[in-house]
């Protein structure tokens, strides 16, 4: 069988090989749509700093991975409350997915960024100078790591630290996905907000999922 790193695979490729499928009916995904969480004055001020720091790294580009996890993720998922249980966070955890057909299959392997919640979320980072900016490019490599997961339903973030998109995989029939609209760090209001906002519903979400 081909093996692929998991940076290096294509949507086309999930879709041949393990019959992924995307959906544009808005219903799939709801969750981020319905996500209407409070934000504290705190978590608000909090936020609106990390948006700072943004602008500040912004003037000094590319936006570099490290300091990506560093300056705009990490307050986003201590915010979020996924550094405390139940929630456990993995990095740079190994992943490896096949294919049914032994013979003209592919194998797909990797290294995730952020692992939340034994595998229901999936957190991505790329650096801008890889990506030019462009999320559609890590699709395919989130959407990797999301298939290898155990559990039928589970989540992902992509962010090159001024955008972030979230997917959701649904694995109980065939494969399915859907993304959410694009966050952008770029527009006029602080849509940290709203990104805060759909990590702590997906943080329910998650619980309501874990064995009593």
């Amino acid at each position: 069988m081909q093996t692929l790193q998991a940076n290096q695979v294509t949507l086309a490729t999930l879709e041949s090989q393990f019959g992924l499928t995307g959906t544009g009916d808005r219903a799939f995904f709801n969750e981020w749509q319905t996500a209407a969480e409070s934000i504290t004055p705190q978590e608000q001020q909090m936020l609106d700093r990390v948006k700072a720091n943004f602008d500040s790294l912004l003037k000094e580009p590319p936006l570099l991975e490290g300091a990506v996890k560093m300056v705009i993720l990490s307050p986003l998922l201590d915010l979020a409350g996924f550094y405390q249980p139940p929630f456990r966070i993995r990095t740079e955890a190994e992943i490896s997915i096949a294919s049914a057909d032994e013979e003209t299959g592919v194998v797909v392997r990797g290294a995730i960024d952020v692992l939340v919640l034994l595998e229901r979320l999936w957190v991505l980072v790329i650096e801008s100078k890889m990506s030019d900016f462009s999320l559609t490019k890590a699709l395919p490599q989130a959407l990797s790591y999301m298939l290898s997961s155990p559990n039928r339903l589970s989540f992902g973030l992509i962010t090159n630290g001024s955008d972030f998109v979230f997917i959701k995989l649904d694995q109980t029939e065939q494969p399915v996905y859907a993304t959410s609209k694009v966050f952008s760090l770029l527009a006029p209001s602080n849509e940290l907000v709203d990104v805060l906002r759909v990590l702590k519903h997906l943080g329910q979400v998650m619980r309501s999922q874990l064995p009593a």
